[in-house]
């Protein structure tokens, strides 16, 4: 792997917080047939101002249009930026809670998470293997159990886990050092 591919993370079109800019300003016009900075606001628990400032860089790429009433839209790119964003937190959620068994409360942090970031591509080929996993055949069965069946057994010995290798994953950073300050 490229040691500048870590750089690609500046590149993406959306962060973590516009993301949510737009997915709030599309529920609202959904619920309500409107969205006002005073509703972005409320919905978001922050300022006026802060949703305000924050807007302005969305203004400013057009994925947001402000009428002359101070009604918020999306544009056509916004629109569909929120709606991909919206589509990657599902199918992330499922991942994590349905084949990988997370906790769903876990699932749906870590999806939140990552929603914003995923390619188009990434997220059309994820869709495709939730959809095949999902789809009930053999196959699928067999490949969910497998997955389900695997226990690290972790014993917080990472010399002898084959999964953890050379430090115990499952251990929190306090149990690590005082196990390294005791040798």
């Amino acid at each position: 792997m490229s040691r500048d591919v870590w750089k690609k993370f500046e590149e993406n079109q959306l962060s973590h917080s516009a993301a949510h800019y737009l997915m709030t300003i599309r529920q609202l016009l959904d619920e309500h047939g409107y969205a006002r900075v005073t509703d972005v606001a409320k919905a978001l628990n922050i300022t006026r101002g802060s949703a305000s400032i924050s807007l302005k860089p969305l203004k400013r790429k057009g994925l947001v249009e402000e009428d002359e009433n101070k009604f918020l839209l999306l544009s056509r790119e916004g629109q569909r930026l929120a709606e991909l964003v919206e589509h990657n937190d599902q199918i992330l959620e499922a991942l994590f809670r349905d084949v990988l068994g997370v906790d769903g409360d876990q699932a749906e942090v870590d999806a939140c998470k990552i929603e914003h970031l995923l390619s188009l591509e990434t997220s059309v080929r994820l869709s495709q293997f939730i959809q095949a996993v999902q789809s009930g055949r053999p196959e699928a069965k067999a490949f969910l159990k497998l997955l389900r069946d695997m226990d690290t057994g972790c014993a917080h010995e990472s010399e002898r886990c084959e999964f953890c290798q050379e430090i115990c994953l499952y251990q929190p950073v306090e149990v690590r050092e005082a196990d390294a300050s005791a040798r």
